[in-house]
């Protein structure tokens, strides 16, 4: 699915499935901003919470910081 050089790891690899991997190497090829979601290149739907569907149909949980680690608003 990809067309850009160089092209990304399979979406099942390892290296796909770190996520500085993915932003450095996946491309998005439709962006949804108003539904939360975007398709990477790699047949990835990446989602605004940073849960992603992976193409063979796994979900990734998304990635949230410890609660202790969050700003409190004033």
């Amino acid at each position: 699915m990809c067309t850009h050089r160089p092209s990304c790891p399979a979406a099942q690899s390892l290296a796909a499935e770190s996520p500085e991997a993915r932003v450095v190497t996946a491309h998005v090829v439709a962006a949804h901003p108003e539904q939360g979601w975007n398709l990477l290149c790699d047949g990835t739907v990446v989602f605004d919470d940073t849960g992603e569907l992976l193409p063979d149909g796994r979900a990734v949980a998304p990635r949230r910081a410890p609660a202790g680690r969050l700003a409190m608003a004033a």
